[in-house]
């Protein structure tokens, strides 16, 4: 069985300014998203699950989802606030969405397979689809036994300034052991990468330091795991409005507590995406630039 595809595309993306899912940055009106399928299609997926927001379905259905009807099954989940388990009410000043775990759990009803799961606005990489669905073909009859693909940290920074990242650790078996999101993050006049530690000390870290970008690789229990936890985090901050459920916490968490092992799988892909505005002529380039190197064809679908 060939593995599935979780996409969050639900996010509006507040520093750039609209719905940069739906942004063409290819030569043809091609998305992020549509790199990423392609990728993810030849790599060795077999289904798209969309995460989105109910109001944008139809600009969604209209402008991404036709492109893939001959190509590769896909469909849409919805995540909205009020998505909750029972007992618990959506209070009335909650307006921020509940975090990139929330919205894997959307998926729960639709994946019954081994899944990965990305960020809709990242552009990924070919080799990385590749490394991270031979990973998920080969837990198929597995439990408990997941993957974050790490990107070199060198490989993931923006040229328009800081960037957060979660700084990953492993131990001799390659299995991670945590990940520590570092929110200031850059390339140093000196060359030199350096994230901000709590104290504002610049602290150097090697250019292969393994980063989560937000690429993992689960089977299906995680769902599971995961509506335990929110239980637990719901508990403890609903009332906090801006309380988020990230999926790093709670890998960490069943880490923590023995449950899982968690493959680090390094990969060459560069990373890039709009984290600002003014990254997206970057992006653009950086597109055309390997499209004139043959890694892909000038119009995807």
């Amino acid at each position: 069985m060939k593995p599935t595809l979780l996409v969050l595309a639900a996010g509006m993306g507040s520093r750039y300014g609209g719905l940069k899912q739906l942004d063409g940055l290819g030569p043809n009106g091609e998305t992020i998203m549509d790199y990423s399928v392609f990728d993810a299609v030849r790599g060795g997926f077999g289904k798209l699950v969309f995460v989105i927001r109910e109001s944008f379905e139809k600009d969604f259905r209209e402008k991404i989802l036709k492109k893939y009807e001959n190509i590769i099954p896909a469909e849409v989940v919805f995540q909205e606030l009020n998505k909750l388990p029972e007992d618990f009410v959506l209070p009335e000043e909650r307006i921020k969405p509940w975090g990139t775990n929330h919205a894997v759990l959307m998926g729960k009803n639709v994946i019954k397979e081994p899944f990965a799961v990305i960020n809709a606005d990242d552009f990924y990489g070919k080799e990385s689809f590749g490394i991270l669905a031979g990973f998920l073909k080969s837990i198929e009859n597995d439990r408990n036994i997941y993957a974050m693909v790490g990107y070199r940290v060198g490989n993931t920074l923006s040229e328009s300034g800081a960037v957060a990242r979660g700084i990953c650790s492993a131990d001799e078996d390659g299995c991670l052991t945590s990940v520590v999101e570092r929110t200031y993050i850059i390339r140093d006049t000196d060359g030199k990468i350096k994230y901000k530690d709590e104290n504002d000390n610049l602290v150097e870290i090697n250019e292969n330091t393994p980063v989560s970008m937000n690429m993992w690789g689960f089977t299906p229990e995680y769902f599971d795991y995961s509506g335990k936890q929110f239980v637990d985090f719901l508990t403890k901050n609903i009332d906090n409005p801006k309380s988020e459920f990230y999926i790093p916490s709670v890998v960490n968490q069943l880490i923590v507590n023995g449950q899982i092992k968690v493959k680090v799988l390094d990969t060459p892909s560069r990373w890039f995406g709009v984290t600002y505005a003014e990254d997206r002529a970057s992006v653009v380039s950086k597109i055309k630039d390997l499209i004139d190197k043959g890694e892909y064809p000038d119009k995807l679908f």
